[in-house]
C-alpha cells in the first residue's frame, strides 16, 4: 500500500509530469492522480494547468526537473505521442546546454519513466494489430531522450483502454503505480516496477 504524506524523508523526490488537455474527462488519469497525491515524495505538477497558455516558464521548470531525483512523465497516448504541451514542454525544458550537450548534464543519472494511458486494447499494440507499432517501439522518442539526457530508463507503465477497462483492473493499475512510486528507486529496471 502506498505510504502517506507523514511518512519517509529518506526517499528520492519524485516529480510527476502530469499531460493531460481535460484532466476532468478522464476517469483513468483522474483515478491515478488520486493514488499518489498522499505520497510526501511525490510532487504532481499539471502543466496544462500551469500553462494553458503554452508558454512554459523554462527557468522554474528546470529548478523543478534539477531538484528531483525521479521524473515521471504521466499522460495519454495521443497520435502516437504525448499531448502537445508536453512535446513542447520536452523541446524548452530539456535543452541543450542544460539537459544535454556539453555542460548539460542536469538530469544526468536521474531515473525517468512514463506512465501511458491508451484508448486501445493491447493486442492493438503490435505488428499485426491495428497500430502495428508495439508501444516500445511508439515510446522510443522518450527512451532516445531519456537516454540522450543520460537519465536512467525505466519501461513504461501502460494502461491499455484506460476508458474501457473495469474499475477493479484500473483500480488495480492504480495500486501498481503507487506501489512503485512509494519507492520508485528500489527495483530500478523492473519491467513492472
Amino acid at each position: 500500500m502506498p505510504r502517506d504524506k507523514a511518512e519517509s524523508p529518506s526517499l528520492p523526490k519524485v516529480l510527476v509530469i502530469f499531460a493531460h488537455p481535460d484532466p476532468d474527462e478522464s476517469v483513468a488519469n483522474r483515478r491515478l492522480i488520486e493514488a499518489i497525491t498522499p505520497l510526501a515524495h511525490v510532487s504532481v505538477h499539471d502543466i496544462y494547468a500551469a500553462y494553458p497558455d503554452f508558454v512554459v516558464d523554462v527557468h522554474h521548470e528546470r529548478a523543478l526537473v534539477t531538484d528531483a531525483d525521479v521524473l515521471v512523465f504521466q499522460h495519454p497516448l495521443q497520435m502516437y505521442s504525448c499531448p502537445a504541451l508536453l512535446k513542447e514542454w520536452i523541446d524548452v525544458v530539456l535543452g541543450k546546454g542544460f539537459a544535454h550537450g556539453q555542460g548539460g548534464d542536469a538530469l544526468a543519472g536521474k531515473t525517468c519513466r512514463f506512465v501511458v494511458t491508451t484508448g486501445g486494447a493491447a493486442e492493438a499494440f503490435s505488428q499485426q494489430g491495428y497500430n502495428k507499432y508495439s508501444m516500445a517501439e511508439l515510446l522510443q522518442p522518450f527512451e532516445l531522450t531519456a537516454s540522450l539526457c543520460r537519465m536512467y530508463w525505466i519501461p513504461p507503465l501502460v494502461l491499455h483502454w484506460a476508458r474501457r477497462v473495469g474499475d477493479a483492473d484500473r483500480e488495480a493499475f492504480a495500486e501498481i503505480y503507487a506501489d512503485w512510486l512509494a519507492d520508485p528507486l528500489a527495483h530500478q529496471g523492473g519491467e513492472d516496477g
